[in-house]
């Protein structure tokens, strides 16, 4: 049996004259009509980023050179997880930022997470204050603790801030020397806010924590000065 093939068909003037007509009465422009639907504009990983994070902080820029330092070190340390994906960060070196209370450093925290976006690599990240994590950690009903210890100790990049400004307990020094010992030895980026000197620091969560937070992460002292009130006074 023989297929036959058909030649592509033109509309003529009178079928073209009917469509102008329908449209016309409908209130539909001819161009509009034909022109294809326009796909919406993709986000950028910066914009997603920005997205999850609280709106003070969705401008925020680092730009201290430790900072700076340390996004460079983690961006270099990334690695694919396979041939031809983006590169993740997946492990690398800590920061520990201390200074007085609108120093800036939580600034300098999320500046450090989007200066990381903006680099090129993908970031799996978490932010939370000492007193929400352990708030989140405390053991309750219908709350798995354990579970949750486990997420946050496993994120690869962790964001804590205002560590030490919780009262301390032995229960908040077990929680905390349990989700820093973690991330120390899997070598998990860990961004560390305090506004506590390192000696305080040690007294209000034991030797064993201050210990590795020595060794995971780069000191950062910022300047004694609090920006906030600094610049609602000028």
């Amino acid at each position: 049996m023989r297929t036959r093939h058909r030649e592509p068909q033109t509309l003529g003037e009178g079928t073209l004259d009917r469509v102008a007509r329908i449209l016309a009465a409908r209130n539909i422009d001819p161009a509009t009509a034909a022109a294809p639907a326009q796909e919406p504009e993709p986000f950028s990983p910066l914009e997603a980023l920005s997205a999850g994070m609280p709106p003070r902080y969705r401008a925020a820029v680092a730009d201290h050179p430790q900072v700076l330092a340390w996004v460079r070190d983690v961006a270099k340390a990334a690695v694919a997880p396979n041939q031809g994906a983006r590169r993740q960060v997946a492990a690398g070196p800590s920061l520990l930022m201390a200074g007085v209370v609108g120093a800036g450093k939580t600034h300098q925290a999320y500046g450090a997470i989007r200066k990381l976006v903006q680099s090129g690599v993908g970031v799996r990240w978490r932010a939370t204050t000492a007193a929400d994590l352990y708030a989140d950690l405390r053991p309750r009903p219908g709350a798995d603790s354990e579970r949750e210890l486990a997420a946050v100790s496993r994120c690869p990049l962790l964001i804590i801030d205002d560590l030490g400004a919780a009262k301390a307990s032995e229960w908040v020094e077990e929680v905390t020397y349990r989700l820093i010992n973690r991330r120390y030895n899997y070598e998990l980026p860990t961004l560390i806010t305090t506004n506590l000197a390192i000696r305080d620091l040690r007294a209000h969560l034991g030797d064993r924590v201050s210990s590795r937070l020595a060794q995971m992460t780069t000191r950062v002292e910022f300047e004694q000065v609090d920006r906030r009130r600094h610049r609602l006074a000028a």
